[in-house]
């Protein structure tokens, strides 16, 4: 039954480590969070209908779908748990050559689950296609009046019409919308980012009067780039090139415009954040793992800083490739900074960073600025000016 769940490392996540409150301070928001945590323990203790949850990125609706399907396999109930993004790539795949489950048998499976736990929709690229097989899909379990739990990032006004009619039919459907703090209590630079926080674009020099004038050229697309995505930003900017060329205090820059305008950004530093989602399997971590790697994986605007510092174990890797693959399919904005050549990045990964139809990569050739900075003590100091 845990094979046939497709839960994974979401069978950890059940009502037990969940707070019935939440973790707001905002009693608003904690009547909020327990009128959904308490309906979810009533639809898993009976699936019937629909059960559907929307909210923020981080809010913890994929945890109380998790630990409804877990719940319910606690009682031999059979549930299905899949992502809408994944769904639809493992229905692409049975197209294709060698594929050893037809079509036809997977989506079966899926439409006739007892229970169905349909997470992240409204993350799905939206293809004609794509369209056309979660209506096939939710027209059918909706006339058929089969349980179905549905997780969406998305609110109900940005939904298909059909999809509306039916999540806001009240004879079938129950919904429960769980929403969080504004952006700008929720999106803030923690204390352990104090230089970060004074990396602006205004103090970003690109005129580096040391440097040929090809690369301070160079500087200054770079920071033409970045100050382009952060006043608009739409699909990922990838500044490449060797450390203190200057790519943190442009990725820096752009949160902190983000931030002055009063909008989302979440600036993670890939080594520690793999660090810290380590830490949450300890009992004495605070946040739980879903908690962090949702908020990482859905931010509105994502910084990947040091991308290609972090250990290269393949938990680390399939971590990442969870974060990149998921904001690559949900078209979501991201900036990452590598020291890394595109050779020198997991191939999967490799891939979507140059992704023209999505990525803008850009290497940055100059120097490192310190070498400007032990220059300029050097030519300023009584002993060099003796020596001339």
């Amino acid at each position: 039954m845990e094979l046939y769940s497709n839960l994974g490392f979401l069978t950890r996540f059940t009502f037990d480590k969940l707070q019935p409150r939440g973790m707001s301070q905002n009693p608003q928001y904690q009547e909020q969070f327990n009128r959904a945590y308490e309906a979810a323990k009533s639809f898993a203790a009976e699936p019937k209908g629909w059960f559907i949850l929307s909210g923020p990125s981080g809010c913890g609706k994929t945890h109380l779908a998790a630990a409804i399907a877990n719940e319910c396999r606690r009682q031999g109930f059979p549930v299905l748990y899949q992502t809408t993004p994944d769904l639809l790539d493992h229905l692409r795949a049975t197209f294709l050559p060698g594929s050893e489950v037809p079509y036809d048998y997977f989506f079966d499976k899926v439409r006739n689950a007892p229970l169905l736990i349909l997470d992240d929709l409204g993350a799905q690229t939206v293809t004609p296609w794509s369209n056309e097989k979660l209506d096939q899909l939710l027209t059918y379990r909706f006339n058929s009046e089969l349980p179905t739990a549905i997780v969406t990032i998305q609110s109900l006004d940005q939904l298909d019409d059909r999809l509306r009619t039916r999540l806001t039919n009240s004879a079938i459907c129950q919904m429960h919308t769980i929403e969080e703090e504004t952006a700008s209590s929720v999106y803030q630079w923690g204390p352990e980012f104090a230089a970060q926080r004074r990396m602006t674009f205004a103090s970003f020099d690109w005129r580096r009067v040391n440097l040929p004038a090809e690369q301070r050229e160079n500087l200054e697309t770079a920071y033409r780039l970045a100050l382009d995505f952060a006043g608009s930003p739409e699909g990922w900017l990838v500044l490449q090139g060797v450390n203190g060329c200057g790519k943190t205090h442009l990725a820096s820059a752009i949160v902190n415009s983000r931030y002055q305008a009063n909008q989302p950004a979440l600036f993670v530093v890939v080594p520690e954040f793999l660090d810290h989602l380590r830490y949450t399997f300890s009992p004495e971590s605070k946040v739980s793992y879903d908690q962090l790697f949702e908020s990482v994986k859905k931010a509105p605007l994502l910084v990947l800083d040091d991308f290609g510092e972090q250990s290269t174990t393949p938990w680390a890797q399939e971590k990442l490739y969870q974060v990149i693959n998921y904001r690559y399919n949900a078209l979501l904005p991201t900036v990452i900074t590598t020291v890394c050549s595109l050779d020198e990045i997991e191939g999967r990964v490799g891939s979507r960073l140059i992704d023209n139809k999505l990525s803008t990569f850009f290497h940055i050739t100059v120097p490192d600025y310190r070498g400007d900075l032990y220059s300029g003590r050097r030519k300023a100091s009584p002993k060099n000016r003796k020596n001339r």
